[in-house]
């Protein structure tokens, strides 16, 4: 039940992006307080699972006699943390096989983190970058935060080229505290590319997670007759046949996922595959899993 209520295209039946965040957010804490496997517990916000070296004195019993697992309780100043958006809005990201074009997945997956950040009382910011930065909200807490995140979500348009480089310059000139840097794109770039420019802010104590979007289409395509492909931001047109879409391109872009997947976990970065046509719950699950094993 929950998995058809997050379905994108559902979602996009839903006016209004905060609407769509609250949605997806609380439908998915409910998800986690019904799943035996995951590691939370009564409270979203307030609990982490004890690890080995942990004072016994936090522990919440009243958890540990119902469910048998054993839980710390979480402070609301121990939670905080700072998390900065990155939204590609590159020309390729307006490709859409379905209802939801991969912008609009990615509108609503940085909404959904953007009130699920508003939720735990963390500064959230944001960059939309396409070949340039077109909107930076710096992270704060402050009251309207999550309208003006939000707002800026909703106002984001497919643009040009891609360059990942100025909206890391641009990071790197105004972060002033550590936290989680999100960066949701299609990474139609060298994985090489990608990581060299990425990498620097994980040194900088960063953690970093990339949300790899393709639409089902891009990465098992299903023609039935030859088609002339049209590059989206460099506007250069490809005659493909059925045959190529079943062998050369699987091979290809399957050595793209595993190439910047493997680039990124060599540099430290977490990189997740998000089919565009799959509920919401799961990116933000691999989110979420990343942040608990940070705390």
């Amino acid at each position: 039940m929950l998995q058809r209520f997050l379905d994108p295209a559902t979602l996009a039946s839903i006016s209004g992006l905060d609407l769509i965040a609250k949605t997806v957010v609380d439908g998915f804490v409910a998800g986690l307080h019904r799943s035996p496997d995951f590691g939370f517990s009564q409270e979203f916000a307030e609990y982490r699972a004890y690890t080995q070296g942990d004072d016994l004195r936090h522990v919440d019993w009243n958890v540990f006699a119902r469910t048998d697992r054993c839980y710390l309780k979480r402070y609301r100043g121990e939670t905080n943390t700072q998390l900065l958006i990155l939204l590609d809005t590159s020309a390729s990201m307006g490709f859409g096989s379905m209802a939801v074009h991969k912008l609009d997945y990615a509108r609503f997956l940085a909404a959904s983190l953007s009130y699920l950040a508003h939720q735990q009382r963390d500064a959230a910011g944001l960059i939309i970058f396409d070949e340039d930065v077109k909107t930076y909200v710096a992270p704060s807490t402050r009251q309207g935060q999550l309208f003006r995140l939000l707002h800026a979500i909703e106002k984001a348009e497919v643009g040009a080229h891609t360059d990942f480089s100025k909206p890391f310059a641009h990071f790197q000139t105004f972060l002033r505290r550590r936290g989680l840097v999100v960066v949701i794109s299609d990474f139609y770039e060298k994985p090489e590319v990608i990581i060299k420019t990425v990498e620097p802010l994980r040194f900088r104590g960063n953690e970093v997670i990339l949300f790899h979007l393709l639409d089902p289409q891009e990465i098992q395509p299903d023609f039935r007759e030859p088609l002339l492909l049209l590059d989206m931001e460099s506007k250069a047109s490809l005659e493909v046949s059925p045959e190529y879409t079943r062998t050369e391109y699987r091979v290809k872009i399957d050595a793209h996922i595993e190439g910047l997947r493997d680039a990124a976990k060599r540099a430290g970065l977490d990189c997740f595959l998000i089919n565009t046509g799959r509920p919401l719950d799961e990116p933000l699950r691999e989110y979420l899993s990343v942040r608990q094993g940070r705390l």
